[in-house]
């Protein structure tokens, strides 16, 4: 983890922003590319069984989505297992395609899990951008996860080292959106709300939990997807290219002066 030298000066002096000292990320979808690695992982899924290959594979990574989001929080609040939730994700699948063999749904939960495995990356520029902030700001990430997994995808991609906090639901005691895991972030990192951004993918944790937070928001939308809300005060980038991003950070502190 990047260990910052001292109280931040201003960063008008060091990186041209007038009132933002620190940026706060996302990880999953914004830093991670999870999205990536889930699709190959359930490609692979579907190659195995002669059931999910006549599926349409738009339709089968929905419902795979629906299912792990809803799993997922339940993994959250401790009252399932991540290795359980996976196997459970995966017999409901397998179900719905007329599949009620015990082992076929063991066999997708592993093929899942390695595959996903070796298909993690970053989303394209992310060390690029965290590299060109690190002189300016300070960094930190806000994830909704298991600790151990999230410390892991940190270290694969080397973010570990270019950053200067980490908060992860399951140690903070709290997940996005609640305001109180951005409070956490805010306090380990050394600034105030007024002071800080946050880049998320996912509008409803992400946007809407920083600005509960008081806490100004760039929403990261690669896919050019409409706003779920049309708030005024929220910026949007496209990739994580610097000069995009720095560009997104000024248009918000002008729109807040």
């Amino acid at each position: 983890m990047r260990i910052a030298a001292g109280p931040a000066r201003p960063t008008r002096v060091r990186g041209g922003f007038r009132m933002i000292r620190a940026v706060l990320f996302d990880l999953d979808d914004t830093l991670f590319d999870h999205r990536h690695g889930a699709r190959q992982a359930l490609a692979a899924v579907r190659t195995g069984h002669d059931a999910l290959i006549r599926l349409d594979p738009a339709d089968f990574e929905r419902r795979h989505a629906e299912i792990l989001e809803v799993l997922h929080l339940r993994v959250l609040a401790k009252e399932i297992g991540l290795d359980e939730a996976r196997r459970q994700r995966f017999r409901t699948l397998l179900q719905s395609a007329g599949v009620w063999d015990a082992a076929a749904v063991d066999r997708a939960a592993a093929a899942y899990r390695d595959c996903y495995i070796e298909s993690w990356r970053e989303v394209p520029g992310a060390t690029a951008l965290l590299r060109a902030l690190a002189g300016r700001m300070r960094i930190g990430i806000v994830s909704n996860n298991l600790t151990r997994e999230q410390q892991e995808k940190l270290r694969f991609c080397g973010f570990d080292t270019l950053v200067d906090a980490v908060v992860i639901s399951e140690e903070a005691g709290a997940s996005k959106p609640d305001p109180a895991i951005f409070r956490v972030a805010l306090d380990r990192i050394g600034t105030s709300a007024a002071e800080t951004i946050m880049v998320g993918d996912a509008w409803r944790t992400d946007i809407a939990g920083a600005r509960a937070a008081g806490i100004r928001a760039i929403w990261f939308n690669p896919a050019g997807v409409p706003r779920p809300d049309p708030w005024d005060g929220v910026g949007e980038i496209r990739s994580l290219e610097p000069s995009e991003v720095f560009a997104a950070i000024t248009a918000v502190e002008e729109q807040s002066a």
